[in-house]
């Protein structure tokens, strides 16, 4: 889990430092396709549901699941990077946000809200509290700086599939009576909108956008419970 944690790492950082305004998203995804040649990983989405790409790559009110393709990138877009990779047999999943100039303050703030929402979220994310406490704490973040979290849409474990249990939502669920406990491999992936959004499907297939048009962010990370601060796989050296 710790190599193709750093793998996940790897291919972020070179994502991150190929992105140029007017690029394709699929130049973006070859970068990550090059990444993963030389490891000798794989793109999990792909082996597992025939994702039509290496990683998930999605702009503005697109939430998650983004297909790269044709479309270019333009200045001020709010660029999402998803990453998970199998390596050996083991996965590990990563997003973040990308902010291209001149972005707007409500983007700075939006995607601020997210990665404290997840500084958060690995505060209290130890063994013997409950699943929920995560949820609790992201959308607390997300409601002090104005925002809203995603709803329909969740964290989870991962380690031999892409989706294991548990679910980890981005608000409380108070019915919920999962625990989390001592190396419990989870991802937790705080997603936010500017605005009170609903998560909904588009034609083709993948992508999930926000129903009104509100700009979203993405931050995750795959981390491992412990007793104390969980250990997080997919961090950059």
């Amino acid at each position: 889990m710790r190599h193709v944690g750093r793998i996940v790492a790897l291919t972020i950082q070179e994502m991150r430092a190929s992105v140029r305004i007017g690029m394709r998203t699929a130049e973006l995804d070859a970068v990550a396709a090059s990444v993963f040649a030389r490891a000798g990983a794989y793109s999990a989405p792909q082996r597992a549901y025939g994702f039509p790409g290496t990683t998930c790559i999605s702009v503005n009110d697109e939430i998650v699941h983004g297909v790269p393709g044709s479309r270019r990138l333009q200045p001020g877009d709010v660029l999402k990077i998803d990453v998970t990779a199998e390596s050996n047999g083991y996965i590990a999943d990563a997003a973040t946000t990308i902010l291209l100039p001149p972005y707007t303050a409500t983007a700075v703030r939006l995607k601020n809200a997210a990665l404290s929402g997840l500084r958060a979220a690995l505060t209290v994310a130890k063994s013997a509290q409950r699943v929920s406490v995560i949820g609790r704490a992201i959308e607390w973040e997300a409601k002090q700086s104005g925002f809203s979290v995603v709803r329909e849409l969740c964290g989870h474990g991962v380690g031999r599939r892409i989706h294991e249990p548990p679910q980890v939502p981005n608000h409380e669920n108070r019915f919920s009576r999962d625990m989390l406990t001592d190396g419990l491999v989870i991802a937790i992936e705080p997603m936010l909108t500017e605005k009170p959004s609903h998560a909904i499907d588009t034609s083709d297939g993948w992508t999930i956008r926000t129903n009104n048009g509100a700009l979203a962010v993405h931050e995750e990370h795959t981390v491992v419970i412990t007793r104390g601060v969980p250990l997080t796989l997919t961090a950059a050296a």
